[in-house]
């Protein structure tokens, strides 16, 4: 299977690598740092009435992805980023220094998008781009496996649906 993963990130590095997609891919990593934009996206549906359930669904569900990637299955896996793996790979960003199975920048930024298109189909739209970008990123900048990818959006769109529906319930919203 990593022969696999490896001939799909090559692939992605030899066809797609330019100046200028270099910049553009790490521009959205960097969005996805920590979840910056999107904590900060919640704290501004907090600060809104007409948009504060989106807000503690995002925060759900970001505390959620915190929990579930970084606490459990990271450190679980244990799994060694492809670059660690393969020799003679030269990184544009910084090294990060935890393990790669699933996608954290994923994880969060599906399940994001998934708690924005539930209650929002337009502003949803953009979201599922954006995170779709992010997501890619990882990949361009041979960060993540496919598998960690495709995983962290899988369980992103399971936990955003599980957010919505917990804070519906605690707040009964409908």
């Amino acid at each position: 299977m990593l022969e696999f993963e490896f001939k799909i990130l090559d692939f992605i590095r030899e066809y797609m690598s330019t100046p200028i997609m270099d910049k553009i891919m790490c521009f959205f990593t960097f969005l996805g740092n920590a979840g910056w934009i999107w904590i900060a996206l919640a704290c501004v549906c907090l600060c809104s009435n007409k948009y504060r359930y989106t807000g503690i669904m995002l925060s759900v569900g970001l505390l959620m992805s915190l929990v579930v990637a970084n606490l459990i299955l990271k450190p679980a896996f244990a799994r060694l980023r492809p670059f660690q793996i393969k020799e003679g790979i030269e990184l544009i960003i910084a090294a990060p220094s935890d393990f790669s199975f699933p996608s954290g920048h994923t994880m969060a930024s599906v399940i994001c998008a998934t708690i924005i298109f539930l209650q929002h189909k337009k502003m949803g739209i953009y979201a599922i781009v954006l995170a779709a970008i992010i997501s890619f990123s990882r990949l361009y900048l041979y960060i993540h496996f496919p598998t960690d990818v495709f995983f962290g959006a899988i369980l992103g769109m399971l936990l955003g649906v599980l957010a919505v529906k917990i804070v519906r319930r605690y707040f009964r919203i409908i």
